[in-house]
């Protein structure tokens, strides 16, 4: 952990001290923050709060929490719930995708970005989670959506093509050339953008840390 993320939670705790040769150092021991994730030491200063409308990502946050409330921001995590919610997210953004690229025949890359933050903000919403399972799972299911939404463009292309119906095209279509016809498509940019949507997969699928969730309510 960096030494500004140790002095992040050394401003928010009770026992910290201001040293005229060290700087803040904690009073229990004289000396400058060691430890590693949560301080067990740690006692919220409730003079120090954070504004209620400033929200910190799960990184820095858990930094800010005591144990006890880590224990119930733990309890409060819901990954089936979470998962279900993402899942959804990004079948209906690879249903759009197709939709949009077979509508105005040109690829709109920035799809990727939109599945990317809607699968990630399913995930924190609903899941509520902390553990770097969801961030995971965030970044693959994005992925996996803008997979999905170029081979369902294609499903489109060629129905168009062949005077068919869109789900007749896909029930016909012969699952043993999936992997060569994606391949066929990709691009340098199919990569970038794929990129993009699994970093925002990541970054959005954990719940953010307000004030209420540093101050222990136990």
């Amino acid at each position: 952990m960096s030494r500004q993320l140790l002095l992040e939670s050394c401003k928010k705790c009770t026992k910290r001290q201001m040293d005229f040769h060290h700087g803040l150092v904690c009073s229990l021991t004289g000396r400058h923050a060691d430890f590693v994730g949560t301080c067990p030491s740690f006692n919220f200063d409730a003079t120090a709060k954070i504004s209620s409308n400033d929200a910190l990502s799960a990184e820095d946050g858990l930094v800010a929490v005591s144990n006890t409330d880590l224990e119930r921001l733990l309890l409060e995590q819901n990954y089936p719930f979470g998962l279900l919610a993402a899942l959804a997210a990004g079948l209906i953004g690879a249903v759009l995708w197709g939709v949009v690229t077979v509508i105005t025949n040109y690829q709109i890359g920035y799809m990727a970005i939109a599945i990317g933050a809607g699968v990630g903000y399913s995930m924190r919403y609903f899941g509520k989670g902390i553990d770097q399972v969801f961030g995971i799972t965030g970044a693959a299911l994005a992925v996996i959506s803008c997979v999905i939404g170029n081979f369902l463009s294609i499903i489109g292309f060629l129905a168009n093509q062949e005077g068919l119906g869109y789900f007749e095209t896909l029930l016909l279509f012969d699952y043993a050339y999936f992997v060569p016809v994606m391949t066929e498509s990709f691009g340098l940019m199919d990569l970038a953008f794929y990129g993009f949507a699994g970093y925002e997969g990541y970054k959005f699928a954990f719940r953010e840390i307000t004030e209420q969730d540093v101050t222990d309510r136990s």
